[in-house]
């Protein structure tokens, strides 16, 4: 055989694998490159393999949280942060009967979600064992530590205005709970984002403008649906701003999150949220100034709608949990932007 014959026989396995049947498999073809001497690139014959599950099964756990007691304690515990703030406004306004309906529905809203969580958590002692620790880098510890502020506050301003007593102490402790109240409402954005799950961790940016947006809509419709029409002002203003903030950062979260943002645009809980808060805050600003009734109807809107934002957030994060896609792809695009930085640099 000539050197000839062997250099081409060489040249054919170079460009060839072998299957497991042993026969041979062409990888690819090398062409030559336009304006580059002697510098050639290869031709992949298939398409590159794409890494999108394992074996189609989800990359990540499942978190054990169910909808009726997270969901329902990230809602109500927007509420009542919420709620605290509008009845220090209405304190300091001279509006009682608004900020008595604010005090009251925030104690409310506040023993409801503790319940939720406590539920969750499976015996009350876990949430003590929580207060034996302060981290700044936890969520759920720093969490933890504004309810136990922020709850004596919150029941002495309305133990105090329902009863009448100790008028001082009630309004120093109104006051307190409504400076402490914008924490209470926005602590579980961070909360949920810092965990795995793909939907929430990668909306860190927007997801405490879109609770405080939806806290504040709830607490205005609360306010509109439990306080008389002459003192609503600030319940009314209260809703519209927290459902134009909401809808604003819902928007921008679906645009920045690209494929990802596929569970929550499929959500019909979140566009059903959006549709009542828009249409609540809009008719308590126009027809509730006059209305008894549209105020009513108005805020009630306004909690659903709050109810449906967050239930549709905590199903949309659930999802992308169990669909290893919403996983893997981020990984790979950061993978492959921190990539392209090494390669400019």
């Amino acid at each position: 055989m000539s050197d000839t014959s062997l250099a081409g026989q060489a040249d054919v396995a170079s460009q060839t694998d072998v299957r497991m049947d042993g026969s041979p498999e062409l990888r690819g073809e090398r062409e030559a490159t336009p304006g580059s001497a002697g510098r050639r690139r290869e031709r992949l014959m298939v398409p590159k393999a794409s890494f999108d599950s394992y074996y189609g099964r989800p990359v990540l756990n499942e978190p054990t949280w169910k909808a009726p007691d997270i969901a329902g304690y990230l809602f109500l515990g927007g509420l009542a942060g919420a709620s605290s703030t509008l009845a220090a406004a209405a304190e300091l306004t001279g509006r009682p009967r608004l900020a008595r309906a604010a005090k009251v529905g925030a104690l409310g809203a506040l023993g409801g979600s503790l319940y939720a969580l406590i539920h969750d958590l499976g015996r009350p002692e876990r949430f003590l064992n929580m207060l034996r620790v302060f981290k700044v880098t936890s969520p759920m510890s720093v969490g933890t530590w504004v309810l136990s502020v922020y709850g004596p506050h919150a029941g002495a301003a309305a133990a105090t205005d329902v009863t009448g007593l100790f008028p001082g102490l009630g309004r120093a402790a109104t006051v307190g709970a409504g400076i402490v109240g914008p924490a209470v409402a926005t602590y579980t954005a961070a909360l949920i984002c810092d965990t795995a799950v793909p939907v929430w961790h990668e909306a860190y940016r927007e997801m405490p403008f879109l609770f405080a947006g939806s806290a504040a809509a709830s607490a205005g419709g609360l306010g509109m649906l439990a306080a008389p029409v002459s003192e609503a002002g600030p319940a009314r203003r209260a809703a519209l701003l927290g459902a134009a903030v909401e809808v604003a950062a819902a928007t921008r979260m679906e645009r920045r999150l690209g494929p990802l943002a596929e569970p929550l645009k499929r959500s019909r809980l979140l566009r059903l949220g959006e549709a009542l808060s828009l249409a609540g805050a809009l008719a308590g600003a126009t027809l509730g100034r006059r209305s008894r009734v549209a105020a009513v109807a108005a805020g009630v809107a306004l909690l659903a709608g709050s109810a449906c934002t967050r239930f549709g957030i905590f199903q949309a994060g659930m999802e992308s949990a169990n669909d290893p896609k919403h996983t893997v792809q981020p990984q790979r695009r950061r993978l492959a932007q921190e990539r392209a930085e090494r390669d400019l640099g």
